[in-house]
């Protein structure tokens, strides 16, 4: 599918697998990676030696500026592969990690002001409850919460070992899951660098950059996050908002996307067997009409 002289956007650039990939088919065409992690950057850039790639920092939100800063009118697909990459969660200083001591951090962008020691520290038992169960869906949520705030009446909560310890702790010892900390870890990250709350309003603002026939490919690794691309594929997907109890349309709504997905491509076994971490992979794929 993909054109020699297409215009790509990758908005979550990582490594660079992908925008390298999409690099090799290129002749006279360009790939855009996207990403708010300096050191994304970085690696993509050394990684990735072709004319047709550039790398830009900043967040996919902002896609259409960034796209427009560069003279893109429009482009033929746009590739988002959401959550955290391999890079941030194994290097212990970023913070990511329940397994590797480092300190409470998570920023995906290191100048973001936001931080998971101040979330950790400063956010009420309420907040942190809130956090815990609609993020991370932690059935604990208020535990977990509860046992923080005691723990921080003493001394902050500083590094990950140390807030998942607590974590722990709060939890029944039966409680069947690969670890105790995982949901909050991620519930934490999903706060600290807001990845929820903008998904819905980019796909709909990011529709307008593409061509007819071109492509939105969305990777999911939370199912809030493939709930909210479903939703406003199939929003976008169809030609009538009107309410059910009205007998014909009145909206005069023009679809601007076709589903090509009815329901998401998972992961092969083969790819299971190469990358653990793609065992929770959702892949939806949609087409501007």
């Amino acid at each position: 599918m993909l054109k020699p002289d297409g215009i790509y956007i990758d908005g979550t650039l990582g490594g660079g697998g992908h925008s390298a990939m999409i690099a090799e088919h290129l002749v006279d065409g360009r790939i855009v990676g996207i990403d708010r992690d300096e050191n994304a950057i970085y690696a993509a850039t050394a990684r990735i030696s072709s004319k047709n790639f550039d790398a830009v920092r900043g967040n996919f939100h902002d896609m259409r500026e960034i796209v427009q800063g560069l003279g893109i009118g429009s482009v033929d697909g746009i590739l988002l592969d959401l959550g955290i990459s391999s890079h941030q969660i194994d290097t212990p200083e970023r913070g990511f990690s329940f397994r590797y001591d480092g300190p409470l951090d998570m920023r995906m962008d290191k100048r973001s002001a936001l931080s998971a020691f101040d979330i950790v520290n400063k956010y009420d038992e309420k907040t942190l409850t809130k956090i815990f169960f609609e993020y991370g869906e932690e059935r604990h949520s208020r535990r977990i919460s509860r046992a923080i705030c005691t723990r921080r009446e003493h001394a902050p909560i500083e590094t990950t070992l140390q807030l998942a310890e607590i974590i722990e702790s709060a939890q029944p010892k039966h409680n069947k899951v690969p670890h105790p900390a995982m949901r909050t870890f991620m519930a934490l990250r999903i706060a600290v660098n807001d990845e929820l709350d903008p998904l819905g309003a980019f796909i709909r603002d990011a529709v307008g950059l593409l061509k007819k026939g071109g492509r939105f490919v969305i990777i999911t690794f939370h199912s809030l996050e493939d709930r909210i691309v479903k939703t406003t594929f199939a929003k976008l997907a169809s030609p009538c908002e009107c309410p059910r109890d009205i007998p014909y349309c009145a909206c005069g709504r023009v679809p601007s996307l076709k589903v090509i997905t009815r329901k998401p491509i998972l992961p092969s076994q083969q790819e299971l067997t190469a990358n653990s971490r793609a065992h929770s992979a959702k892949l939806r794929i949609a087409e501007a009409v």
